[in-house]
């Protein structure tokens, strides 16, 4: 099989788990060398050996990119230890659920933080780096894959702030998506449905029984799902852009 991203660098944020893991995963097996961003030190280190041990490379930066100055270490590392950087997957997320009236402003200060002003940070980090690929390497093209939400585009119950950082999303994925198209830097957003991975269980007991009600028994999507989507949109030829794509499980309404 050919590696399509063989020789280029990728920088996977909230890589500790879930579709960020995958990712990083997918992206290893695609060719690229890997930065994997995250908090869990201990689960990036045992996600690099998984790469390294099936024949390729990463390189573990520990990071809290919820502010500016983290979120360009974490890019400058990642530039200086794999000599350049080729693709951002902006995926750290958290979702803190329950009815905005009797919430704690310290969760929505939380969401808003990882979910909305770490991904931007990560993304004003990383530009410059990106044009520079796209501009001098041979694949003349990069990519930032910003992980959103089916909640950014519908607003529900319940996630009043979760939406509306994932709208968020959305709205800067578009607007970085037309300044940076002439450099050959695409700028895509990704809108999963319910996926089963670990952000649920963030929420106390209750506001997870309510989460699981309202799905009743559907099959939902799977980390590698997500992964496979991304490994999809960054492989396309170089005058192909990918700028939305919400991919739900097929029962969920």
């Amino acid at each position: 099989m050919t590696r399509r991203l063989e020789g280029t660098v990728a920088l996977v944020t909230g890589a500790s788990s879930g579709i960020g893991h995958a990712t990083a995963l997918e992206l290893a097996r695609e060719g690229a060398s890997v930065a994997v961003v995250g908090r869990r030190e201990d689960r990036l280190t045992d996600l690099a050996a998984e790469i390294s041990n099936a024949g390729g490379k990463a390189l573990v930066v520990p990071a809290d990119i919820t502010t500016a100055e983290a979120a360009a270490e974490a890019v400058e590392r990642t530039v200086n230890g794999l000599g350049r950087l080729d693709t951002l997957v902006n995926n750290a997320g958290l979702m803190l659920l329950g009815p905005a009236p009797s919430a704690d402003l310290n969760d929505w200060r939380r969401m808003i933080d990882i979910n909305l002003m770490g991904l931007m940070y990560t993304a004003h980090a990383a530009v410059p780096h990106l044009v520079k690929a796209a501009a001098e390497q041979p694949r003349q093209v990069a990519d930032i894959v910003n992980i959103g939400s089916l909640a950014g585009r519908n607003a529900y119950a319940m996630s009043a702030v979760y939406s509306a950082t994932k709208f968020g999303v959305g709205a800067f994925s578009e607007a970085l998506r037309q300044e940076l198209a002439r450099q050959h830097v695409r700028v895509s957003v990704i809108e999963p449905g319910s996926v089963d991975t670990e952000l649920r269980t963030h929420n106390p007991d209750v506001i997870q029984q309510h989460i699981v009600a309202a799905l009743g028994d559907i099959e939902r999507l799977q980390s590698q799902d997500i992964a496979d989507t991304v490994g999809y949109i960054v492989t396309r030829p170089r005058h192909v852009a990918v700028a939305e794509l919400l991919v739900r499980p097929t029962e969920q309404a």
